[in-house]
């Protein structure tokens, strides 16, 4: 199937309005789907999404340099990478079919590394690279649709769709069976590439049999997503704003909230931040390029505080990062809150 020739549209809060009224139907494409992704290199270098052990690579490298995982027990094959990405593609052009949607950036981590039977008994200084196979136990991708963007405090926000596919979340040892994906559709924060994640662009476990129920899943959320909510909450932050010492109480209580008693951290809001990312995120609050204390203030906007909590979780593994990107946003939204009133998270800057 030729990718579809998509035109772009400039009008956003048109689409903002529309975007959530009833949906036409869509045809669910057959078992295997065959849409061309744009092969067109990306002009400008950006950086990366996510960091941690990652390394970016091309879907074509993906189809045609990887191997593709079975299911041991029945030998039945996983949903490869290219597969799932091309998916998720057909769903956006399904939703925005008017809408220039970029080429897929692709990061992938911790390869497993094989060989073919003909290699089995051959002294490693001897293999080829012929001999040897690969895939990725981890792999995320997002695609941009910089045709619908928002400008916040200066920054601008690409609506973005993407994913994560983690075999390690598979028992690839038994018969196969549902298999796990995470999908969200959210924006990215062009100034520093920070993924701004909401509940109700995000599923952190769709578990499917096919190629066919992914799409109806990954459909399901799109219609679902609520783009004008999400940008009213982030535009929101810009007009609060966190004294600083109620940042070092936020830090202090982040740290201490690791090791609390059981039964405390019951009664209180998940924070799934580590005690490295919190480091990280004291350290970016006097010297991040864009996000950091103003110079001669005493406050820093939650807009500022959100994209503080963003940065570090760039530094999550692949299979952590979309819960982490939720809850930073969880977390931003709650601490606004308190700052107005008593409610849950006030504990973290008391």
């Amino acid at each position: 199937m030729e990718a579809m020739q998509l035109m772009p549209v400039h009008r956003t809060n048109m689409l903002i309005q529309t975007f959530n009224q009833p949906k036409f139907e869509v045809e669910t494409p057959v078992e295997t789907i065959e849409t061309e992704i744009i092969s067109s290199r990306r002009e400008n270098k950006r950086l990366p999404f996510i960091e941690a052990n990652t390394k970016e690579v091309t879907i074509q490298h993906l189809r045609e340099e990887c191997v593709v995982p079975v299911f041991s027990k029945d030998n039945e094959i996983t949903i490869s990478h290219p597969s799932f990405i091309e998916t998720v593609w057909e769903a956006a052009n399904q939703i925005f079919p008017n809408e220039r949607i970029e080429e897929p950036a692709i990061r992938v981590s911790h390869v497993i590394k094989g060989r073919t039977p003909e290699a089995i008994h051959k002294p490693v200084k001897d293999l080829l690279e012929s001999d040897k196979t690969i895939y990725y136990e981890r792999m995320m991708f997002c695609f941009e649709i910089p045709t619908i963007h928002e400008d916040i405090m200066g920054n601008r926000l690409n609506l973005t769709i993407g994913g994560v596919r983690a075999y390690n979340h598979e028992n690839l040892y038994s018969k196969k069976g549902a298999e796990k994906f995470k999908v969200f559709i959210g924006f990215k924060n062009m100034v520093c590439c920070n993924m701004c994640v909401s509940s109700d662009g995000y599923k952190s476990e769709l578990k499917v049999m096919s190629t066919t129920d992914l799409f109806s899943s990954v459909m399901r959320l799109f219609q679902e997503y609520n783009i004008a909510k999400h940008l009213y909450y982030m535009s929101a932050y810009k007009d609060s704003y966190m004294t600083e010492s109620q940042f070092a109480q936020f830090l202090g209580k982040s740290r201490l909230y690791q090791y609390l008693p059981i039964e405390q951290k019951k009664r209180l809001p998940q924070m799934l931040m580590t005690d490295t990312q919190i480091g990280l995120v004291a350290k970016a609050y006097y010297n991040d390029d864009n996000f950091a204390l103003p110079e001669n203030q005493n406050a820093i906007s939650m807009w500022n505080v959100y994209n503080l909590l963003t940065g570090a979780n760039k530094s999550s593994y692949i299979d952590n990062f979309l819960d982490r990107s939720l809850n930073a946003t969880q977390l931003t939204e709650g601490l606004n809150k308190a700052l107005y009133g008593e409610n849950e998270y006030s504990w973290f800057i008391q």
